[in-house]
C-alpha cells in the first residue's frame, strides 16, 4: 500500500487552515497543522515531512523566516508559500530561499493539490534520478547534501536553490546544459520570473567558484550554460 505523503501545513487563519486540511485529508495526504511559526518549526523537527505549506504573514515567526530556520538545517524539503500578496518583492524573497512554489489567496484548493502533487512528483524523480551527491569542480568539492562548497581552507554554505543549479552543473559538466530543462527539474515550469531568478543564481554560483580561476561557466547564448574546469 502506497504511503500517504506527509504534509506540514503551517497557516494562523482558524478557517483557511482547517478548509486546508479537511480537503487535503479527502486527497490522500496526511496533514499536520499549526497555527504560527514557533509551532510550525517545532512540528517540523518533530518528525518527517515530504512539503510544507507556510502562510508568509504570521505571528511569532513568519513564514520567510521559517522556510529559512528549516533550509539552515540543511534540508532539501519542497515548500510552498500561501500569501495575500502579489508584489514581485515578497515572490524573489521566497524564491531566493528555496521556495518551490508560491499561490496568491485566495486560491482554488484544486490547483494546490494539482502543484503538490507535480511538485512531489518532481522532487521524487528529481533526486532520484543521480544518487550522486558529492563532486569535484576545479580544485572545489561541493557537497550537495551539506550545501557546502570547500576548498582553498574555506568552506561557503549554498542556499537549497543553489546547490540544485549547481548539482546539474556538475552532472552535466562539460554538456550544455539546457536553459529550459533545468528550469523545469527545479521549478518545474519555464517562464520568465523563474528564469531571471535562475540568471541571478547563476551569477552568485560563478562568484563562489572564482576561488578556482580554472572554472568557468559558459553562457552559451539562447541555449543555456555550461561548467568546466
Amino acid at each position: 500500500m502506497k504511503q500517504k505523503p506527509q504534509l506540514l501545513l503551517v497557516e494562523d487563519d482558524l478557517n483557511l487552515g482547517e478548509l486546508l486540511k479537511d480537503y487535503l485529508e479527502m486527497e490522500d495526504f496526511n496533514v499536520i497543522l499549526e497555527r504560527d511559526g514557533v509551532a510550525g518549526l517545532k512540528a517540523y523537527q518533530s518528525k518527517p515531512f515530504d512539503l510544507c505549506i507556510l502562510d508568509v504573514m504570521m505571528p511569532k515567526v513568519d513564514g520567510i523566516t521559517l522556510a529559512k530556520q528549516i533550509r539552515s538545517q540543511g534540508d532539501q524539503i519542497p515548500i510552498i508559500f500561501l500569501t495575500a500578496k502579489s508584489l514581485k518583492e515578497d515572490k524573489k524573497a521566497g524564491y531566493d530561499i528555496g521556495a518551490d512554489d508560491y499561490l496568491t489567496k485566495p486560491f482554488d484548493e484544486e490547483e494546490l493539490v494539482m502543484k503538490l502533487n507535480a511538485i512531489l512528483r518532481r522532487s521524487s524523480t528529481y533526486h532520484s534520478s543521480d544518487t550522486q551527491t558529492t563532486f569535484e569542480v576545479g580544485k572545489l568539492t561541493f557537497d550537495y547534501a551539506n550545501q557546502e562548497l570547500s576548498g582553498n581552507g574555506s568552506t561557503q554554505r549554498l542556499t537549497a536553490k543553489e546547490c540544485d543549479i549547481l548539482r546539474l552543473l556538475c552532472i552535466n559538466k562539460g554538456q550544455t546544459l539546457k536553459r529550459e530543462d533545468a528550469l523545469v527539474a527545479i521549478w518545474g515550469e519555464n517562464d520568465y520570473f523563474h528564469g531571471r531568478s535562475f540568471d541571478v543564481f547563476i551569477t552568485k554560483i560563478r562568484k563562489y567558484l572564482k576561488q578556482d580561476e580554472s572554472i568557468n561557466i559558459k553562457n552559451i547564448h539562447g541555449v543555456g550554460f555550461r561548467l568546466t574546469d
